[in-house]
């Protein structure tokens, strides 16, 4: 079995920061693709962002320039810093790994249970 646990959110005020962590852990090989996702009261869950294995980044055009996508490839985490929040960005933040687990031929998807952000405005 894979596990995801989020950690860093939290009550904001607008113009401030916060960073989100995410580690995986269990029965993994390898993990590919990596991402924050996002769900507002009411609304459907969207791309925030994602980063596969070697790095390359993907980002949904309302958090580009302000939310920077990270990894550690060795700690199986992916991080999300989100800088300039907006009242908008209020939701709970998913994050999801695309798992290679030990012994198996082909990736599987993981979710993790989601951390509340809220920025005020």
């Amino acid at each position: 079995q894979v596990q995801l646990v989020e950690s860093g959110g939290g009550l904001v005020q607008a113009g401030g920061s916060l960073r989100l962590s995410c580690a995986a852990s269990g029965s993994i090989f390898s993990i590919n693709a990596m991402g924050w996702y996002r769900q507002a009261p009411g609304k459907q869950r969207e791309l925030v962002a994602t980063i596969t294995h070697g790095g390359s980044t993907n980002y949904a055009d309302s958090v580009k320039g302000r939310f920077t996508i990270s990894r550690d490839n060795a700690k199986n985490t992916v991080y999300l810093q989100m800088n300039s929040l907006k009242p908008e960005d209020t939701a709970v933040y998913y994050c999801n790994a695309d798992v290679l687990r030990i012994g198996s031929w082909q990736d599987s998807t993981y979710w993790g249970q989601g951390t509340q952000v809220t920025v005020s405005g």
